[in-house]
């Protein structure tokens, strides 16, 4: 006699995102505290879940725990699941007149000052009963955040042919959707022999000492110096753009920084700004879940995004 197939009516959403905190977490006291639950509900939880399917869904190893491979399979479908639920509840919230949301927001950088501002203050204007949570990533783990549903959207960048962009792996089964352009500039010394220029390749700078930012924009930075047929000298890295401007200021080399970048604080005296070309600019985008932009609270989120990329304002700092 064969066991009865295991009907969609055993499994549970809270417990399948209980599933997917253990494996990210790796305790079940961790886990509890990320979702919000007592460690003995949680134990309960996983106890009558274990009962229905007829498999063990964890193992203790040491003081702590893993996921059996049935508990792999239950965290691998935790988000589509619950995202769809999510969908399901925010469609019906919508019909109430979307009183309440929770969207969680992770970006990069330089959108925290000019990008990310303006898109709270335009959903709390249009939507004030939903909440906008918002922590800083660089793209490839504002990415994992969306996959391991620690985020609903990642608002990202990526490099044309730029041989690691995260979106061409870490993004797989996820949405990613283009919102706009992101121009390059040159960063010189304001007495430096090419700042009257109205336009450079990295090619005219080819014999100057090159102050690196972040490691994405740095691995961009290779890869056209590599295509204009030199290898930058590389004098300093650092993240921060004030120091990046700074260190150009003081003569110790030349950069190339997003407008976003150098639209996020005033300009450091002693720099000037020359455009790079067009084929060298950044796309931004916003990734989310298969399906996100069906729950209310993160549509509206996502059209509060495209809405502060289309402002003039904004446009003309990227441009």
């Amino acid at each position: 006699m064969t066991d009865p197939a295991l009907a969609p009516s055993d499994l549970d959403a809270h417990e399948l995102r209980v599933v997917r905190a253990i494996g990210d977490q790796g305790s079940i006291t961790a886990a509890a505290a990320s979702v919000g639950y007592s460690q003995p509900a949680i134990s309960q939880m996983l106890r009558r879940l274990e009962q229905r399917i007829g498999l063990p869904v964890v193992e203790r190893i040491g003081r702590g725990v893993r996921l059996t491979e049935a508990g792999h399979i239950l965290a691998r479908h935790a988000p589509a699941v619950t995202t769809a639920l999510d969908a399901a509840a925010g469609e019906l919230s919508e019909l109430r007149g979307l009183r309440t949301g929770r969207v969680r927001l992770v970006g990069f950088p330089s959108a925290s000052p000019t990008v990310v501002p303006r898109v709270i203050a335009d959903l709390g204007a249009r939507h004030p009963g939903v909440t906008l949570t918002y922590v800083e990533a660089e793209p490839a783990d504002a990415i994992a955040a969306v996959r391991e549903h620690r985020a609903d959207i990642a608002l990202t960048f990526s490099y044309p042919g730029h041989r690691d962009d995260p979106h061409r792996t870490a993004a797989h089964g996820l949405t990613v959707r283009d919102v706009g352009v992101d121009d390059l500039v040159a960063v010189l010394p304001s007495g430096h022999s090419a700042a009257a220029a109205d336009r450079l390749d990295v090619a005219d700078l080819a014999d100057e000492p090159w102050i690196a930012g972040c490691p994405q924009c740095r691995g961009h930075l290779l890869e056209v110096c590599e295509r204009a047929g030199f290898a930058p000298r590389i004098a300093f890295e650092t993240d921060n753009v004030v120091a990046v401007e700074s260190l150009v200021a003081q003569g110790i080399g030349v950069a190339t920084l997003p407008q976003l970048a150098t639209a996020s604080f005033p300009q450091v005296p002693g720099v000037v700004f020359v455009p790079l070309p067009a084929e060298q600019r950044r796309t931004l985008h916003v990734v989310t879940a298969r399906g996100a932009d069906g729950v209310p609270a993160v549509g509206v989120a996502l059209r509060a995004i495209d809405r502060v990329l289309a402002h003039p304002d904004l446009a003309a700092a990227r441009n």
